[in-house]
């Protein structure tokens, strides 16, 4: 599972880095937050497909999902896109997704806190207990992104799904947290997967534009970095009764900067 890839010097790390990775873990399936693929906002369906045929199998989305306009058409019929589940019913897409991997069924779902965040449909904690009493019982093993600000939050989630899910990683915050663990009844987790893109920025975005922000407090458009870009992410082995069995780190840079 890949942290938020940012704009194209993180779609150039997916492209470049993921088939080394999937022939040296020996990966059944790659999910990849790509919430900021687009400019740091969001996604379109051009690179939706850019980062299917580099290797990515699902894609999951965040509070920047309507960004791109043009995107909400290809909700409505690619169901490897998957938005975060407790969006309002209303909201095109879905919310989770079944691969179909070597090792048997894999669903991908995603949540999108509400701490610090713009209220959504549903709370992720009543928004997970629907969506795991929503799926086919042939779903296998679950994955869930919760993107979300608050550690907090991301943390009791985690508790909340304890052996009633795979693996819950968080994402949204771009900065790799070091607490990844198997919990006591099997489930996987880490605070947050960290970022796909520049690490010589500010999550990803330009340093001096995002100082000038914070400095004057005057409007500023924040443009994506491109140094020292790495892939950043978590490997995880699950066994065939759903529970995880290993949880890995994984940070691979660039050998240079991607343009």
């Amino acid at each position: 599972m890949i942290g938020d890839i940012v704009g194209a010097p993180g779609r150039r790390a997916v492209k470049v880095l993921l088939p080394r990775l999937r022939e040296t873990h020996r990966l059944d399936a790659v999910v990849a937050n790509a919430e900021n693929a687009a400019g740091g906002r969001g996604i379109t369906p051009e690179i939706a497909d850019e980062l299917f045929a580099a290797g990515v199998d699902c894609l999951t989305l965040g509070d920047h999902i309507w960004d791109q306009k043009e995107i909400v058409h290809r909700m409505r019929t690619e169901s490897r896109l998957v938005r975060p589940f407790n969006l309002a019913p209303q909201c095109p897409g879905r919310g989770w997704h079944t691969l179909a991997t070597k090792a048997g069924p894999l669903t991908v779902a995603s949540l999108l806190g509400r701490v610090f965040l713009p209220p959504v449909g549903d709370c992720p904690f009543r928004g997970a207990d629907a969506l795991l009493a929503a799926l086919p019982s042939d779903h296998g093993p679950v994955v869930v992104d919760i993107h979300a600000e608050a550690t907090s939050e991301k943390i009791a989630l985690g508790w909340h799904l304890d052996g009633r899910v795979s693996l819950l990683a968080g994402t949204h915050t771009h900065v790799q947290t070091a607490d990844e663990q198997i919990l006591p009844k099997g489930t996987a987790y880490i605070t947050d997967l960290g970022m796909t893109g520049p690490k010589h920025s500010v999550i990803g975005r330009d340093i001096q534009s995002v100082l000038g922000k914070f400095i004057s407090g005057m409007p500023s458009k924040f443009e994506i970095a491109a140094e020292r870009v790495c892939l950043e992410g978590v490997v995880v082995a699950i066994n065939a009764a759903g529970r995880a069995e290993s949880i890995e780190r994984i940070r691979e840079p660039m050998n240079a900067p991607a343009a």
